[in-house]
């Protein structure tokens, strides 16, 4: 089993970039139940683990493609991730709307490295998921370059929650998870040191935001997806950055199942944001940095991530 894309770029209006797989087909779990409580009730989420084929369903009623993906936190949760062969398996059922993200956990070590690649040239994932503050580990920390050095080898882009983290809100000690690792000037060091390796930073990086738009202007291999939070309650500064220097650095993302496609375009729909703007934002910075409009087979390794900041380089389907 390997995962082929046959999305239809012309057929598709968006591409949500972060969406979350939170059981499996064997009715797994990705992380204990008090993680899924505290985040159902911080976002006020009605249906929170809906199956892969019930969000093909979801996206391709509205016309979309979709990011798919777990977290490997085995460490820091002493829980066992969801299969990420299991994942793809639906991914590819569901291949016309649905993109494969694969997820290690980098406290494993060396076998972490070998589990990405195996992850990448066996199975086709197209990029790769990390939760520095669920998965308790620095991004900038020189233990994990070997594994940012493979992942630059292997060139898929890499997607790194920032900011805020729902998990574990309003309990006590927030149930131990540490905010700190989810700084995005972590991830500042890590792009400078692998120039190669194309890096997501997810959500507004809240309280964290200026110096998310400072490393995603900086640095050409730097974007920011939008998930996480309604638009309505975007920072102002990101909103202005939508309208100049950031066009083509940011990506539509939604954070499905938390929250839903429906209510963030209809927030989006009334955000002051320029007409040419909201096409690159909604769809076209994906179809590039997703390699996407280079046709259905990009393999690991042709850089399909690297996006020039200055244009997005799509047409309108």
């Amino acid at each position: 089993m390997r995962y082929q894309s046959a999305i239809d770029v012309h057929a598709i209006e968006a591409v949500d970039t972060h969406v979350h797989l939170e059981m499996d087909s064997a009715g797994h779990r990705a992380l204990p139940e008090l993680f899924f409580e505290a985040s159902a009730k911080y976002f006020k989420t009605a249906e929170r683990t809906p199956s892969i084929d019930r969000i093909a369903e979801l996206y391709r009623s509205h016309r979309m493609a979709a990011v798919v993906f777990t977290v490997d936190a085995r460490t820091q949760m002493q829980h066992a991730p969801n299969s990420i062969d299991d994942l793809v398996a639906g991914c590819l059922r569901n291949n016309d709307v649905l993109l494969p993200f694969g997820s290690v956990d980098p406290r494993t070590g060396p076998a972490a490295l070998i589990e990405a690649r195996r992850q990448a040239e066996e199975l086709g994932v197209r990029g790769f998921k990390f939760h520095p503050t669920v998965q308790g580990f620095d991004p900038s920390d020189a233990q994990f370059y070997p594994l940012w050095e493979t992942l630059q080898e292997i060139g898929l882009p890499a997607i790194f929650h920032t900011g805020q983290n729902g998990m574990g809100a309003g309990t006590p000690g927030g149930a131990g998870l540490k905010l700190k690792y989810s700084n995005p000037l972590l991830l500042d060091d890590v792009a400078a040191d692998f120039p190669g390796l194309p890096i997501i930073m997810a959500h507004p990086s809240v309280p964290w935001q200026d110096e998310a738009i400072s490393i995603a202007t900086h640095k050409s291999n730097v974007y920011i997806d939008l998930s996480g939070w309604s638009p309505k309650y975007f920072p102002e500064v990101l909103t202005r950055s939508a309208n100049n220097i950031l066009a083509s650095k940011l990506l539509f993302g939604t954070d499905y199942p938390l929250i839903t496609p429906e209510k963030w375009l209809g927030a989006f729909a009334e955000l002051p944001i320029k007409e040419e703007s909201r096409p690159k934002i909604l769809k076209h910075n994906a179809v590039k940095l997703l390699g996407l409009d280079a046709g259905t087979s990009t393999e690991p390794g042709s850089r399909a991530g690297s996006v020039d900041a200055a244009s997005s380089g799509v047409h309108d389907a």
